[in-house]
């Protein structure tokens, strides 16, 4: 199969766990490519995700690399198989890679944990509600422009409602569900969506209040993807110029799960949380 001069965030990803693995054992790309009887660029382009491998070639690899992990070699082995097409892949010609990859990360998580200070979540939103986000974007989007980014966002929901739905869990401070993006009417029915929402089995909705004198994380908003193991979760930042940022090394990630671990202990329960909602809803 020749290399891919596109690869997705999740071929990206194999090959950055693959190289891992390699540099973990000590061997160089040279090293290993004499041992596994491949050329050195092959051993790049794998570590690139530019050049897809199967799930036994995998295996291999991680045998010469002495990983004894098994949970996590069968968890890369999952992840081969090239670029799966999936619905985002329609959008591919339209919107900027960052949100192409967040919509492919959101449907292979195994749990979603986000959390916000003054925007409802994406997956939260209803269409109304995103509407009149984007409309707030600077430049402004052309109608065209901002229809491909509204039906992407909702298109992203679905990962909600399948038939394995996502456990997702928000933390949300007061103040994003006070914004009144669109107006009150708007603003009325994105509440009363989040309360249909928090039934379901697989959403979990926390309020951190006003009055907590705690607020971890100074505020800042990001997305925690958990994958089939550990090594693999992943953290997605918003940029201040619209992009996506994702972040994997372990320091990272341990220090995201700790911020979420905190805002968790300062939030209210989901039934308190439900009665925070509700009573904004009431007041509009």
């Amino acid at each position: 199969m020749p290399p891919s001069t596109t690869p997705t965030l999740r071929q990206q990803r194999l090959g950055a766990e693959l190289r891992k693995l390699r540099e973990h054992s000590g061997l160089t790309s040279t090293a290993a490519a004499e041992l596994l009887g491949l050329k050195q660029a092959q051993i790049s382009s794998i570590e690139s995700g530019r050049y897809a491998v199967s799930s036994d070639r995998v295996r291999t690899l991680a045998r010469a690399y002495s990983c004894a992990d098994p949970s996590l070699i069968e968890a890369l082995a999952a992840m081969t198989g090239g670029r799966t097409r999936g619905w985002w892949d329609g959008y591919r010609e339209h919107l900027p890679v960052g949100l192409i990859d967040l919509a492919e990360l959101e449907h292979h998580a195994a749990v979603l944990r986000v959390a916000l200070s003054l925007h409802i979540p994406a997956l939260l939103q209803t269409a109304d509600h995103a509407r009149a986000m984007l409309r707030e974007a600077v430049p402004p989007f052309r109608p065209y422009e901002l229809e491909h980014r509204l039906s992407h966002r909702i298109k992203r929901q679905e990962v909600l409602h399948r038939s394995a739905p996502l456990s997702y869990t928000a933390l949300l401070h007061e103040a994003s569900l006070r914004m009144q993006y669109g107006g009150p009417d708007t603003a009325h029915a994105q509440l009363a969506h989040l309360l249909e929402l928090s039934t379901q089995d697989n959403v979990t909705i926390r309020v951190i209040p006003f009055a907590s004198p705690h607020f971890p994380g100074n505020g800042q908003s990001f997305d925690y993807a958990a994958g089939p193991v550990p090594q693999l979760d992943t953290v997605q930042l918003d940029t201040h110029h619209g992009g996506c940022e994702f972040l994997d090394a372990e320091a990272q990630l341990v220090k995201y799960r700790t911020v979420l671990d905190r805002m968790e202990s300062c939030a209210l329960g989901p039934a308190e949380s439900h009665k925070v909602i509700e009573h904004i809803m009431k007041s509009l």
